[in-house]
This record gives structure tokens, sequence and C-alpha cells, in this order.
């Protein structure tokens, strides 16, 4: 790839983006972006990026709606100031969980947004542990789908838990947690819930031996809490001696880490894709960095290098 590489970001996650930069020995692209006073996103590019790569990072979180039009609008200024590739980098992909249809006349939102991104501009995606990897079909662009598993497994490793057991909270969620069992040499046990109304989650029976054990609770993101919860609550009634909980984003709506703060879990390990407040009730989260490993494939994506060594 010709050109400079440049690096500019949104408000959703500055501290990510410079420790991005950071780690690739650079600063991040001075842009203004804030509002106007009737409430419209206000973008404007500060540096030249006539001819560059460029790299827009900025996860779609709280709120939503706000972070996903910064991003489509440094998208669309950054191909209107002549870049030469445009690579969207969403560490966090707002509306993963409207995926599919779950009933009649209701939208197919994750599309939406893909849709919404190609067509602003970006050339490429990178982003990290969808929630429905079918996403990746939704684009017409390359998407580069990076995993945190490796940082997180590497932490539980490191605190040499007795005896652990890797738990998927949910049916859909197996294959993570049985990757995640692999990487830590642990036993698997699936829990089986239902919705029965949106952010609502019920536990209704689990598969596996929990008896005596350190029970992992491993899942894609965590929103309201509800469903961590209501596992770690099942998983000491059956036998469970600890219960600590793994998860990519760390959402965290509502009163989230209120419910956890009070709950049964030792510890909830998440990473930095979405910014976490340091004024947080103790609800003893860990935050893992993941800018080193977004650093790394931004270079190769910059360099045309593969990324597959990255998920080993």
């Amino acid at each position: 790839m010709d050109g400079r590489l440049l690096i500019f970001s949104g408000s959703a996650n500055p501290d990510l983006a410079r420790e991005i930069a950071t780690s690739l020995r650079m600063t991040v692209g001075r842009a203004m972006v804030g509002q106007f006073k009737n409430g419209e996103t206000r973008i404007k590019l500060h540096d030249n990026v006539r001819g560059c790569d460029v790299f827009v990072i900025q996860p779609t979180c709280i709120p939503v709606d706000h972070h996903l039009m910064q991003l489509l609008l440094l998208i669309d200024a950054l191909r209107r100031a002549s870049a030469r590739r445009v690579t969207a980098v969403i560490p966090y992909y707002g509306y993963a969980k409207q995926e599919k249809k779950t009933a009649g006349r209701e939208p197919i939102s994750a599309k939406l947004v893909a849709n919404l991104i190609r067509t602003a501009g970006a050339d490429r995606v990178l982003t990290m542990d969808l929630h429905a990897p079918a996403i990746e079909g939704f684009f017409d662009i390359p998407v580069d789908h990076l995993q945190a598993a490796p940082l997180l497994s590497d932490y539980i490793h490191g605190l040499n838990l007795p005896n652990p057991v890797v738990i998927s909270p949910d049916a859909g969620g197996v294959g993570r947690a049985n990757r995640f069992r692999e990487r830590i040499g642990a036993g698997l046990a699936i829990i089986a819930k239902q919705r029965p109304e949106p952010d609502t989650a019920e536990v209704l029976e689990m598969v596996g031996d929990v008896e005596g054990k350190t029970a992992i609770i491993v899942d894609d993101m965590i929103s309201t809490g509800g469903t961590l919860v209501e596992a770690a609550v099942a998983l000491i009634e059956r036998g469970a001696s600890k219960v600590y909980a793994c998860a990519t984003h760390g959402v965290f709506a509502a009163d989230a880490l209120e419910h956890i703060a009070h709950s049964e879990l030792i510890e909830t390990i998440v990473t930095n894709t979405i910014p976490q407040s340091p004024t947080a009730p103790d609800a003893r989260v860990r935050v893992i960095s993941v800018a080193p490993l977004f650093a790394e494939a931004i270079m190769r994506i910059h360099k045309d290098l593969s990324l597959s060594a990255l998920f080993s």
C-alpha cells in the first residue's frame, strides 16, 4: 500500500485510539469532532490526507446513534479529502444483536448499519468479536474480524485457577466457549436460557459438571448483566466453588455494574473496546487492553500482510 499511514478518531473511545497510535509510534490525526448548536454532528479534518492510508477508530457504543453518525461523517470527510483508502476500525459494532428478524415487521439493523458504512465510503472494516459472525457477510467490502480470546485466556491462565471449567451462557456461544476451554485446558459446561423479553434472561437448565470447580463464564458482551448474574447463581447452586466472567465488550448498560457488584462473581474481565468509567461501583472489573492487537492488525493491513498469525 502506497501512501502515509494515518489514524483518526471520533469521540467514542479516544483513549484507545491514542494507545493504538502510541503502539505504532504515531499520533492521532487532528480533527474537529463536535456538534453545531442545533445538535447536528460537526466534523472537520485539520490534517492533509490526500493519497493516505487512513484508519478511523470509532466503536459504536453508547450513545450508539451519535457515535455511528460521527463514524459515517469522518469516513465521508476522508473520502472527499482524497484519502487513498479508508478503513473503519470498529472495536465494538453496535446494533449487532439485531442481525435477524425475531418477529414480523422488524428491521435487520445490523445489515442497515453495514450498508451505511459502505455507502459513506469505507474500503474495508476492522472489528472484534461480532455478536453474530454472519454480520461479516452483510458487508460487500473486506472485513477483518479480530478475536480477544487470546488476550482473555492468557489473563485467566495466569491466575492459575484450581480445577477450572468454562461456561457457555447460552447455546449460541458453545463454539466460543469451547475454543476458550482448549486454550486454558479446562472442562466445558453449557447453560440453557430464554429471553421472555429484550434485555431479560432466565436460566432454564445446565449441561455439565461444575461441582467443586472454578467456573469461568465466557461471552462476547455484557450488556445489562442479567445473564451473568443469573448464571452465577445457578452455578453456585450446582456446587461451583467460585465464579469468574470474561467478555470482550463491557457495555454495562443501565445499572449493570451495580448488579454485578452484588452478585456471586469474584471478578469480571473485559477489554477496552468500550471505555470503562473509572468511577464505577466496586464490581471487581478488570480491563485488558486490545490496543497492541489492533495496532499490529493496522500495520499488517497497511503493509498488505496476512493477519492469520493474530488468531493463534
